[in-house]
């Protein structure tokens, strides 16, 4: 199976239909190079924000990003996220592929604050969605965005896959319950405005197909967005990682794209790897897993403080 993660980056697009032939594109361009199963980041829907008029995303003042515009961005990308859910339904059926569609803040009927939440469309043009579990400090402070509901499985012609989003990608209990739902793909939509902040998502993504010993899929937002004070700086790398052990590369990277290039990285991937190197390879995360618990809440008294 070819997985094709996107380095994508957000624009002023100045009506629904330049969106609809970006997103037309990028699909298409994936598709005809053979890409079963197409990953974009998180917050890439917040480039529908400007489709309500730019001044709604920023008043355009250099460093002048006030709650207000925070505000007003959220709820005009939240406004056109029905209408892009169709669509990435549309192309997963006209392209006969299965597509994570970039994640963005959805105020739920009733809601007083948006969720951030990610769509998953199969080619048989369902589409399902997975919310962001735990809010970073950012999203807290700033956007006031709150946990959705819960961990899903969404099982794909692509395979069994897993959704952690940005953050979430950073706390192995997250991951780990995934896996013991029998995932084997988790993908990993990241925004990431610090080199440092790309790098932490990047060691958790690492991270977790290190000992779940399964496939992960990192994409990121790159590029300035100075007109959307959400996004407003993105960097990162699209990447593919599996475990550093028997079938997969030693590095555990199967496929990494050129930091803040944009375009899709490609990576060509068998599931029964997984299956292999949880039952041959040299170490059992996967398996010795419970075994870590058990040995983690023993502790002794040993004289190890003066």
């Amino acid at each position: 199976m070819k997985i094709a993660t996107a380095a994508y980056p957000p624009e002023l697009l100045a009506n629904w239909q330049a969106y609809a032939d970006k997103q037309t594109a990028w699909v298409a361009e994936a598709a005809g190079q053979g890409a079963e199963l197409l990953v974009f980041p998180e917050y890439a829907r917040m480039e529908l924000a400007a489709l309500d008029g730019a001044g709604v995303a920023t008043d355009h003042e250099a460093g002048d990003h006030e709650a207000g515009d925070h505000e007003a961005s959220l709820r005009a990308a939240s406004r056109w996220s029905e209408q892009a859910d169709r669509l990435a339904s549309k192309h997963a059926q006209t392209y006969g592929v299965t597509i994570l569609s970039g994640s963005g803040p959805v105020f739920d009927q009733g809601a007083a604050r948006p969720v951030n939440r990610a769509w998953l469309a199969g080619p048989d043009g369902e589409h399902r969605y997975q919310d962001k579990q735990v809010m970073t400090r950012y999203e807290r402070d700033a956007l006031n965005v709150v946990p959705g509901e819960p961990l899903a499985v969404f099982d794909t012609p692509a395979g069994r896959i897993g959704i952690l989003i940005c953050y979430d990608a950073e706390f192995p209990l997250l991951g780990r319950a995934l896996v013991e739902q029998g995932v084997e793909i988790i993908l990993v939509p990241s925004c990431t405005g610090a080199f440092a902040g790309y790098t932490r998502v990047r060691i958790g993504a690492m991270a977790r197909a290190l000992e779940s010993q399964c496939i992960v899929v990192q994409s990121p937002t790159v590029g300035a967005a100075p007109w959307c004070p959400v996004i407003d700086e993105n960097i990162g790398a699209a990447a593919v990682y599996g475990p550093p052990d028997l079938g997969f590369p030693p590095s555990g990277v199967i496929a990494e794209g050129v930091l803040n290039k944009p375009g899709w990285t490609y990576a060509d991937v068998d599931l029964a790897s997984v299956s292999r190197v949880r039952t041959e390879g040299a170490v059992f995360n996967h398996a010795h897993w419970p075994e870590s618990r058990i040995r983690a809440g023993l502790f002794s008294d040993r004289g190890d403080l003066p």
